[in-house]
Parts: C-alpha cells; sequence; structure tokens
C-alpha cells in the first residue's frame, strides 16, 4: 500500500556531493517524521539524517556541517544534500517514514535502498 522510493545515489569523488531523494506514495494520510539511515558492509544501520512534519531536524556528529535533510512534506518527499562526502560515507542509504494510512494504523515504512560510494 506504501513504497518509498529512493534515488541519486551513485559513485562520487571525495569532497564531492551527492543530492538523494525519497518520494512516498500509496494511501496516506499523514507523515510524521521521515529518517535517511545508511548502512556499510560488515556496519549496523545508523541515523543518518531525521525530519519530523514541523520541521525539526536532527544529524549525528559524523555528518553535522556536510549533510542537510530537507522535506516537502504534502508531496510527502524529502531530500538529503551531501557535501564534502568522504569515504567513510559509502553506504547503501535507506528512507524511513513514520507515517499513517488513511485507512488503516500508524506504521515505519523503508525504501529499497540506494548505493553511495565515495572513491577515487
Amino acid at each position: 500500500q506504501v513504497q518509498l522510493v529512493e534515488s541519486g545515489g551513485g559513485l562520487v569523488q571525495p569532497g564531492g556531493s551527492l543530492r538523494l531523494s525519497c518520494v512516498a506514495s500509496g494511501s496516506i494520510f499523514s507523515i510524521y517524521r521521515m529518517v535517511w539511515y545508511r548502512q556499510a558492509p560488515g556496519k549496523q544501520r545508523e541515523l543518518v539524517a531525521a525530519i519530523t512534519s514541523g520541521g525539526s531536524t536532527n544529524y549525528p556528529d559524523s555528518v553535522k556541517g556536510r549533510f542537510t535533510i530537507s522535506g516537502d512534506i504534502p508531496k510527502n518527499t524529502v531530500y538529503l544534500q551531501m557535501n564534502n562526502l568522504k569515504p567513510e560515507d559509502t553506504a547503501v542509504y535507506y528512507c524511513y517514514a513514520d507515517l499513517r494510512l488513511r485507512i488503516g494504523s500508524r506504521g515505519d515504512y523503508w525504501g529499497q535502498g540506494t548505493q553511495v560510494t565515495v572513491s577515487s
């Protein structure tokens, strides 16, 4: 009933930039929070950036000042602008949404992920 589709990943050199997009579609009544996570090989999934329906944002220290999350909540879309990318940013990036369906309950939804590789 709900799909989250990420796009914008790819290969970039250290110091470069990428912009990820995530669009949620389906029978959505309201989105409360959208979050970008990432998972590198052999590591746990970690939060990269979060935004609430009220516009509050949250970042871990590892990306603060380099990554910016923004959202067009009425359009069920969230973006992640990533600047000054480092090799350690290499991971699969996942979009997550905490939302309520038009008919149904509130729940957690995930995208399929998009690969970001930072390498020279």
